[in-house]
């Protein structure tokens, strides 16, 4: 059952986690990384606009 979980792509959906085809989009070509203490809600927010 986990494999069949994992292999459809319901455990990306799941969990919010990017597909590994997603990591890296053409306008982001870095690693996102949450670097301020007190805007990382604000980080988070601009790296999921992509997806």
């Amino acid at each position: 059952a986990g494999w069949l979980f994992v292999s459809t792509g319901l455990a990306y959906d799941v969990f919010g986690s990017p597909r590994p085809n997603e990591y890296f989009t053409e306008n982001r070509q870095e690693v996102p990384l949450i670097t301020g203490r007190f805007d990382s809600l604000e980080q988070l927010n601009e790296f999921t606009r992509s997806f």
